[in-house]
C-alpha cells in the first residue's frame, strides 16, 4: 500500500506540532511527512526572543525547543531553507523555492497543513525599507537584531522602538539593557492597547521609570536615511530622532498569501478560516498557528491572535485529525502575561472598549492590594481590573498589574472566564492562602467582591 503524503508548511509551533503528532499516530509506511521551513530554525520559542537579544538567554539553541536533526531523527523529511512559493489545490502541489540553490521543485501532497504564521506590520512610509529597520517575528529576525546590537555597541547609539505593544515593550527592555539609549513611539494615548488606558497608563509609568522615553499620542512619518541606504532618523511631524537602528513593534498580520492565492478561504480576522477542526474551505487543507482564524468564546466573534499556546493547541488537533482522529480547538479567550521591567502584566477575555464593540453592557471594577500579607517581607502592590456583563454579573475580562506573583493569577479569571463564571461565583472560590503567597482575601477575591457589590444595588456592607 503507497503510504499518504502529509506536507507541511511552516517549521514553528503549529506546523510541527501538527507533524510531530501525526508521526506518533501513523507508521512512515502508513503516512509520508515533508515539512517546509524557509529559515534555520524549527520549534523555538518566539517568545523568548527578546530575552536573547537582551543578553538574559545567551545561546539561540536555547530558545530551540527541536532542531530539524531531531525532527528527521524521528521520521519527518523537514527541509529548511526551502519557501513554498504556490499551491495547486487541483494538481495537489505545492511549489517549493531553495533559497540557496534557487532552485523551483514540485512536491505531491494527499494532505496539506498550513502553519505560515504571521508577518510584522511594516506601515508604507518613506524610508521603511532602508538598512537597520528590523521587524522582529521569526528567530532569525532575532539573531540578526542581536548581531546588530553586538556588532554596534561600542557606538552605544540611541535605537528607536516603534510601537509600543508587548513586544515592542519588550524589545524596548532588552535593547535598555545592553545599555542603549531608547525612546519608545506609540501613537497612542497609553503604551499597550490590549489593556484599558487606565491600566495602560501604570505600563508607561513602568518604562519611563526604567529610563526609557516614552513617546504617546505620537505618530511616525517616515524615515531618513544616509548615503548608504541606512536609517538615520526618524520623522516625527517637523522634527527628527537621531537613530541607526529602528525596530517596529506595531503587531503583526496573518501570512495569507499563499492561501489565498490558492483560493482558500480568507477570514473576516484576514486570518484562514477554519472550522472547529482546523479544517479549511478546501479538501483535506488544515491550517494552524498565528495565520489561522479562530473564534473568541467571550465576543463569539472570528479572531486572529498570534500567541504560541494557540499555535500549539491548534497543531495537536490537525495532528490527530490529519490521521484519522475527530478532536476539535475550544477556542480563544486571549490570554497573554509578560514582564515590562519590574512589572508583571497580564490580560485575559475583552477590555472595556473589546466587550463594549461586542454589545456588552459592562461594568468594571478595579482595586489596588498586595501580592502577599502586608507584615511579610517584600510585599509589593498589585492591581486587578474586572470587566463584567452589566445584569447577569458574568465575567468578560480581567487584568492584572503588579510586580512578582501578579502575573500568573491571570490564569485564575482565564478559567473562570472559560466556564462563563459569574462574580459572584468567583468571590467564592477557594484560593490557596499563605503569607508568602497571598492576603487572606486574594486579590482576585477582592475583585470578584467589589464588582459584586457594585452590581447589586441591595447590597448593604
Amino acid at each position: 500500500m503507497t503510504a499518504r503524503r502529509l506536507v507541511v508548511i511552516g517549521g514553528d509551533a503549529g506546523g510541527m506540532t501538527a507533524a510531530s503528532q501525526a508521526r506518533r499516530r501513523a507508521t512512515p509506511d502508513e503516512l509520508d511527512i515533508v515539512a517546509f521551513e524557509r529559515g534555520d530554525y524549527t520549534s523555538y520559542s518566539a517568545c523568548g526572543i527578546p530575552y536573547f537579544i537582551g543578553g538574559l538567554v545567551a545561546d539561540v539553541d536555547d530558545l530551540v525547543a527541536r532542531s530539524p536533526a531531531e525532527h528527521r531523527a524521528n521520521g519527518i523529511d523537514l527541509r529548511t531553507r526551502t519557501d513554498v512559493t504556490a499551491i495547486d489545490l487541483q494538481a495537489r502541489t505545492v511549489t517549493t523555492h531553495d533559497v540557496d540553490s534557487g532552485r523551483a521543485v514540485t512536491e505531491p501532497f494527499d494532505d496539506l497543513v498550513i502553519a505560515t504564521g504571521a508577518t510584522p506590520l511594516r506601515p508604507p512610509l518613506p524610508g521603511v525599507d532602508a538598512h537597520g529597520i528590523y521587524g522582529v517575528q521569526t528567530l532569525g529576525d532575532g539573531v540578526r537584531l542581536r548581531d546588530e546590537v553586538v556588532a554596534s555597541a561600542a557606538t552605544n547609539g540611541p535605537v528607536v522602538v516603534v510601537g509600543g505593544g508587548y513586544v515592542g515593550l519588550e524589545l524596548a527592555e532588552a535593547l535598555h539593557r545592553r545599555g542603549r539609549p531608547v525612546t519608545v513611539v506609540e501613537a497612542g494615548a497609553q503604551p499597550m492597547s490590549t489593556l484599558d488606558a487606565d491600566m495602560g497608563a501604570l505600563v508607561g509609568d513602568a518604562i519611563r521609570g526604567l529610563g526609557i522615553t516614552l513617546l504617546t499620542d505620537t505618530a511616525v512619518d517616515g524615515f531618513e536615511t544616509d548615503t548608504n541606504g541606512r536609517v538615520r532618523a526618524v520623522t516625527i511631524g517637523d522634527h527628527t530622532i537621531a537613530t541607526d537602528t529602528v525596530v517596529l513593534g506595531l503587531g503583526v498580520k496573518p501570512n495569507v498569501e499563499l492561501a489565498h492565492a490558492a483560493g482558500i478561504d480568507i477570514g473576516p480576522s484576514a486570518g484562514i478560516a477554519t472550522d472547529a477542526h482546523m479544517a479549511t474551505s478546501a479538501a483535506h487543507v488544515w491550517a494552524a498557528g498565528d495565520c489561522a482564524e479562530s473564534r473568541h468564546r467571550v465576543s463569539n466573534r472570528p479572531v486572529a491572535i498570534a500567541l504560541g499556546t494557540h499555535a500549539n493547541k491548534q497543531g495537536r488537533v490537525v495532528g490527530i485529525n490529519v490521521t484519522g482522529g475527530d478532536v476539535t480547538f475550544g477556542g480563544v479567550i486571549g490570554t497573554a502575561a509578560t514582564k515590562i521591567c519590574e512589572y508583571e502584566v497580564a490580560r485575559t477575555g475583552l477590555n472595556e472598549r473589546e466587550a463594549r464593540d461586542a454589545g456588552f453592557d459592562v461594568d468594571t471594577a478595579t482595586i489596588e492590594a498586595t501580592s502577599r500579607a502586608g507584615y511579610y517581607p517584600d510585599t509589593t502592590p498589585i492591581t486587578v481590573k474586572f470587566v463584567v456583563e452589566r445584569g447577569r454579573g458574568r465575567l468578560l475580562g480581567g487584568q492584572i498589574i503588579g510586580r512578582e506573583g501578579a502575573a500568573k493569577r491571570i490564569d485564575v479569571l482565564a478559567t473562570a472566564i472559560w466556564n462563563e463564571m459569574t462574580v459572584e461565583e468567583i468571590q467564592q472560590l477557594d484560593l490557596a492562602y499563605a503569607p508568602p503567597f497571598s492576603t487572606v482575601w486574594d486579590p482576585v477575591l477582592v475583585a470578584a467582591r467589589k464588582a459584586a457589590e457594585q452590581l447589586s444595588p441591595t447590597h448593604r456592607p
